[in-house]
């Protein structure tokens, strides 16, 4: 839903699949303002919500599906992979595509996303099992006894309810489970990247990479026994950083290409980026920026982010909770318990030693509290929250192309625009679109 919409979880209101609220701002959504400028668009892959009508009229081309890693492939066939589904289908939109058209392709990829409900969690495909037979996984600085015990009380044993504990015992509580584990989910992993290669060649033998905006990430981080914890949901830094690849070849300088930028770029971000990529106005609901300022301007950028993750299920099993980060110090807060904890990332990046409490940092406490309290209510406020709360200059949308991912799952998205495609009075020639989002959960 943050991806689509450009908001916070504050503002669309869907915080489960069952409650898919941010629908109702659907018409505002970048699937269904590119639809309205002429694209032709595709989706592949995971759509956890419920797949309604306006969304299958704003797709010319559907194939939703996840939850499992193999699937029936048709009478008298041998089941198939849901990676090797995913690429299928996406080189069967791009091959199959109107010519005379633009086009934005979003490859929700499942893996590595476990299939929940069973014990073995990761089912790689066949040729892919001898990978990593021989290597050693290194298990996390993070994964140990003492730092399970400092995490905050309510993550106790005590009634084995917490979703990341269990997920833990269920993947990583033994150095031979921990092994297996990983070495499955590495190999779900090079799946996706061999998939991706397949897909990004198909652009490349139609031409089209000079104009086409690729973009690579996932939604989510993932713990893989850091404060022995599995899963996501909570604001360490293993579960809230994600990968972005992003390849522009219309906008980014050739100075700026293959190079690594550290500023923080978030989720809301990528449907402002995608849509002014495609030359269409952002709306002024969207709570993001375009990413596209970071290598075509100088303007300022965001130094902190508001960080936040809903109550799910109870807060026994995944409790509520929010974040300000900055690149030293992060402020996190459980409010579901009235727990607030302080971490210096630059001297303890594994997040293991609470200062909320020191006398030394009681006013970075007090100030980064504030700014939190800010930035959480200006999460319920339509525009950027820099914006919001008188922060920065309001920019000007500029005409660019983007890409999207998808909800713990891989995906692949592209947006192009073809050489016949004749410019209108509201932008230049349009670009192609491709998003690939991955789920890691």
């Amino acid at each position: 839903a943050t991806l689509y919409t450009g908001l916070y979880v504050s503002r669309h209101k869907s915080d489960y699949p069952h409650k898919p609220l941010w629908y109702e701002g659907w018409n505002e959504t970048f699937p269904q303002l590119l639809k309205e400028a002429g694209y032709y668009q595709g989706h592949v892959g995971k759509w956890h919500f419920d797949y309604t009508s306006k969304v299958h009229n704003t797709f010319d081309f559907s194939e939703p599906y996840y939850g499992q890693h193999w699937y029936d492939d048709g009478p008298n066939k041998p089941k198939i992979h849901v990676t090797k589904k995913n690429e299928r289908d996406a080189l069967r939109f791009l091959r199959n595509r109107p010519q005379d058209k633009p086009f934005m392709l979003s490859v929700c990829f499942f893996a590595p996303h476990s299939v929940d409900g069973t014990d073995e969690q990761y089912f790689p495909q066949n040729e892919t099992m001898s990978l990593y037979k021989n290597e050693t996984v290194e298990v996390p600085v993070s994964s140990t006894d003492e730092a399970w015990e400092k995490l905050p009380y309510f993550f106790s044993d005590k009634h084995a309810l917490n979703e990341g504990r269990r997920r833990w015992h269920l993947r990583f509580d033994t150095p031979d489970k921990y092994q297996h584990m990983m070495k499955n989910y590495y190999r779900l992993i090079t799946e996706i990247d061999d998939a991706s290669r397949r897909i990004y060649h198909e652009l490349q033998n139609q031409n089209l990479l000079e104009n086409t905006l690729i973009i690579f990430t996932t939604d989510n981080g993932l713990y893989h026994g850091e404060h022995q914890l599995a899963g996501k949901w909570y604001p360490h830094q293993e579960s809230i950083r994600v990968p972005l690849l992003i390849s522009d070849p219309v906008r980014m300088p050739p100075s700026k290409r293959g190079t690594i930028n550290q500023d923080f770029t978030l989720n809301i971000d990528l449907a402002p980026t995608i849509l002014s990529a495609a030359g269409i106005q952002i709306p002024d609901v969207m709570q993001g920026r375009d990413i596209a300022e970071l290598y075509t301007t100088k303007s300022d950028w965001r130094t902190e982010f508001f960080y936040e993750h809903p109550v799910h299920l109870e807060s026994r099993i995944i409790p509520a909770s929010t974040a300000l980060v900055r690149k030293k110090y992060k402020y996190m807060t459980w409010p579901d318990y009235n727990v607030d904890q302080l971490f210096d990332l630059v001297q303890d990046p594994y997040e293991l030693n609470d200062i909320i409490n020191s006398t030394e940092h009681a006013s970075i406490v007090q100030e980064m509290k504030q700014r939190h309290d800010l930035l959480k209510s200006a999460a319920f406020e339509p525009g950027p929250l820099e914006q919001t709360i008188l922060l920065g200059k309001k920019k000007t949308p500029k005409k660019e192309i983007t890409t999207m991912n998808s909800d713990n799952s891989a995906t692949t998205t592209g947006v192009s625009s073809s050489s016949q495609q004749k410019p209108t009075n509201t932008q230049e020639k349009k670009k192609d679109i491709i998003i690939s989002p991955s789920v890691l959960a």
